[in-house]
């Protein structure tokens, strides 16, 4: 059996930053075990699989692969997938979709500059849920930091999803950003718990590197085989979602930095509303070809 198969960098308008992705189309004969196979052959942080969806008015149903497990929703996976089936001009409307996911129906829009696909703006599938709190000091030990490196004034490192649960923490300076590093064994003495096995540590101070951003982000999901995310749209989300809900705003916008320390520049731009939470970034192509399975 042979497949199409595209590759994409997300969330950036560079190639070979972002956040690589493959995206297989026509997957409706592969079994899970063999989208886990393929997946873990790309060994992309994910790798997204078309199919085709229950419902007919829905464009596709999107099941995302990490190497190790498959994920109800995520942020990059969903960005690319759009803009691999704009590119092909596949979709009864080209420019809108909605993708059947296990988190639920994920609506995506193509924004354009002329005729050209400027970035892909996409509505998460569910609304901020807030879980545990945890302590400082674990998350520090986690993240191979201090205690004084974790910020607590506006929320301790948290659980918080809207599709797909991280544990949020708020990193106190750029340094301490740059020096965190997965503790493997403790990550192992906390996670996974309550469904998450992810970190996302973000830091309001900036340096030259990051841009003119709101803050940046770093993200560790060891557990996944992704000792390092370069770009999270699921997590950024989330953050967002929280830090609005914290300080009773009904809409705000940001603009997140992220892959800087690891050499993959990303840009996530994240808009919460009332109605919904909004994940929005460029792509850009990178590879084709077929997949013989």
């Amino acid at each position: 059996m042979l497949l199409r198969f595209h590759t994409v960098d997300v969330f950036t308008r560079f190639r070979f930053g972002g956040n690589p992705l493959a995206v297989v189309l026509d997957a409706d004969d592969l079994t899970t075990e063999q989208m886990q196979k393929i997946a873990r052959e790309f060994n992309y942080s994910e790798s997204s699989f078309v199919l085709r969806p229950s419902d007919p008015s829905h464009t596709a149903h999107v099941r995302i692969f990490t190497p190790t497990v498959e994920v109800p929703f995520a942020g990059h996976p969903n960005v690319g997938t759009a803009f691999v089936l704009a590119s092909a001009g596949i979709g009864k409307q080209a420019d809108e979709f909605i993708f059947e996911e296990t988190a639920g129906l994920v609506r995506a829009r193509v924004l354009r500059d002329g005729n050209r696909i400027d970035q892909i703006r996409l509505a998460a599938p569910q609304r901020l849920r807030i879980g545990r709190a945890f302590d400082a000091a674990t998350i520090a030990e986690c993240l191979s930091l201090t205690t004084a490196d974790i910020v607590c004034e506006r929320h301790p490192p948290r659980v918080a999803s809207v599709g797909l649960p991280f544990i949020i923490v708020e990193i106190a300076d750029r340094r301490a950003l740059a020096r965190a590093k997965a503790n493997i064994p403790r990550f192992h003495e906390i996670l996974p718990s309550d469904g998450v096995d992810a970190i996302y540590l973000y830091c309001r101070e900036l340096d030259e590197r990051d841009g003119t951003v709101d803050f940046t982000a770093r993200m560790f999901a060891p557990f996944d085989n992704v000792p390092e995310d370069p770009a999270t749209g699921s997590a950024a989300a989330a953050a967002c979602a929280l830090m609005v809900s914290l300080e009773g705003q009904r809409s705000q916008r940001f603009e997140i930095a992220q892959g800087i320390d690891m050499g993959r520049p990303s840009l996530i731009s994240i808009e919460v509303t009332p109605e919904a939470v909004l994940i929005g970034g460029a792509c850009i192509p990178v590879m084709s070809g077929e997949l013989e399975v």
